[in-house]
C-alpha cells in the first residue's frame, strides 16, 4: 500500500488549507457561534473542492478533512461529501447521479445522513415513518439519506420531511431532529445491505481523517502554548512530564491518521474496507478523547476558558468520539468480525 498522495490530491489539500487558514479563524468561529459558516462553504465549493472528490477519491476526502478538522471549521464537507457525492456516485442509478451530482458539487444540494441505522424507520407504500433522534448538518442539508430497519437507503427532500427541528450538540454541527411520517422518498441502490454498509464505511473513514485533523490542531496549538508559557523561569515545554504528554498525544493523533488512511486506501482500491473502517473509527474514538483532553490540560488554566480555540477542539473531539459508534460498540462490531472469519 502507498498512502502517498497524488499530485491531484495535494493540489486539493494545499488549496483547501489555504481557504480553512483565511477564512475559519478565531475571531470569525467566535462571531459565528453555533451556526453555519456560509461564507466558507461558498468559497470551498466555487474553488471546486467537493466535486474534485470524485477524482480524488475516499483518500482525497481524507486529506481535505484533516485541514477542516485543523480549523475546526463549520462547514458540512464531510456529511456533503460521503452521504452525498460518493453515495450518489457509487449508488446511484444513472438518472440520479445525472440529476444530483451538479448540485452536491457546486453546493446548491447539501446532503446529510441518518447513520448508523437507528432501525426505528419504516418504509411502505405511503412513504417513511419514524423518527431519528438527530442527524448532522440537516439544518444546512437538502436532502438526507435514511437507511430504513431494513438497511435500505432512501433519499428524502429535508423540505418534505413532517418536521425537522433543531437540536443542540456538544459541537456546532447544525445538528437536528428528523420526524418522518408518510414522507415521500427515493430509493438509493439495489436495497441489498451492501449499500448501506459501503457507505457506512466511507462514513467512518471520513470522519476519523477529520478526527486527526481536529486532534493534530489541538496538539499544534498546546506545542505553542507550552513553549512560550513560562513556570519556574523556563517553558513549560522544557519539563519532562509536559514532553510525554504531549509525545502520547502525538503518537495517538498519527496513530488515527494511518488508520484512516488505510481504510481510505483500501476503499479506494475496491478492497473489503469494512474492518479497515472499524478500526480507524476506533482509534478515531478512544485516541482522539485522549488527545483533546491532553490539549486542554497542557493550556492549563486558559484550556478551561469557553472561548479559547482550544476548547473548540476539545468539543469536536468529544462529538467524533461517539458519532457512528463510540470505542466499545465499535470494538464489539470488529469483534464480531473476527469470530465470523472475516479475512479483512
Amino acid at each position: 500500500m502507498d498512502f502517498t498522495p497524488t499530485e491531484g490530491q495535494e493540489a486539493a489539500r494545499e488549496l483547501a488549507g489555504r481557504i480553512f487558514a483565511d477564512l475559519a479563524t478565531h475571531e470569525r468561529l467566535r462571531a459565528l457561534g453555533t451556526g453555519t459558516d456560509a461564507e466558507l462553504w461558498k468559497a470551498l465549493c466555487a474553488a471546486g473542492l467537493p466535486g474534485a472528490v470524485e477524482e480524488t477519491g475516499l483518500l482525497g476526502l481524507v486529506l481535505l478533512l484533516e485541514e477542516q478538522g485543523r480549523r475546526t471549521a463549520q462547514v458540512p464537507f464531510a456529511a456533503s461529501c460521503a452521504y452525498g457525492i460518493l453515495a450518489v456516485a457509487r449508488h446511484g442509478t444513472e438518472e440520479q447521479r445525472a440529476r444530483l451530482l451538479p448540485g452536491l458539487r457546486d453546493g446548491t444540494t447539501v446532503a446529510t445522513g441518518a447513520f448508523p441505522a437507528p432501525g426505528t424507520v419504516t418504509s411502505g407504500p405511503e412513504g417513511l415513518g419514524g423518527t431519528v433522534g438527530w442527524v448532522p448538518w440537516l439544518g444546512d442539508a437538502t436532502h438526507v439519506l435514511v437507511p430504513d430497519g431494513d438497511r435500505a437507503l432512501w433519499l428524502v427532500r429535508t423540505e418534505d420531511a413532517a418536521a425537522v427541528e433543531a437540536v443542540e450538540l456538544t459541537a456546532p454541527w447544525a445538528a437536528a431532529r428528523l420526524v418522518l411520517d408518510g414522507t415521500p422518498a427515493e430509493r438509493l441502490g439495489t436495497g441489498s445491505p451492501a449499500p448501506y454498509e459501503d457507505v457506512l464505511a466511507a462514513a467512518r473513514i471520513a470522519f476519523a481523517g477529520l478526527q486527526a485533523g481536529v486532534c493534530a490542531g489541538s496538539l499544534a496549538r498546546a506545542v505553542e502554548h507550552t513553549s512560550v508559557r513560562e513556570q519556574f523561569g523556563r517553558p513549560l515545554s522544557t519539563h519532562q512530564a509536559v514532553q510525554l504528554r504531549a509525545a502520547d498525544a502525538h503518537m495517538d493523533t498519527e496513530a488515527i491518521r494511518v488508520t484512516a488512511y488505510e481504510a481510505a486506501w483500501r476503499f479506494d482500491e475496491g478492497l473489503d474496507a469494512a474492518g479497515a473502517a472499524l478500526t480507524a473509527a476506533w482509534w478515531a474514538s478512544e485516541a482522539g478523547k485522549r488527545v483533546v483532553h491532553a490539549g486542554q490540560h497542557l493550556h492549563g488554566g486558559p484550556g478551561a476558558d469557553l472561548d479559547h480555540p482550544v476548547h473548540r477542539h476539545f468539543l469536536w473531539g468529544r462529538q467524533l468520539d461517539a458519532y457512528l459508534g463510540c470505542g466499545t460498540e465499535l470494538l464489539a462490531e470488529l469483534g464480531d468480525r473476527l469470530a465470523k472469519g472475516d479475512p479483512s
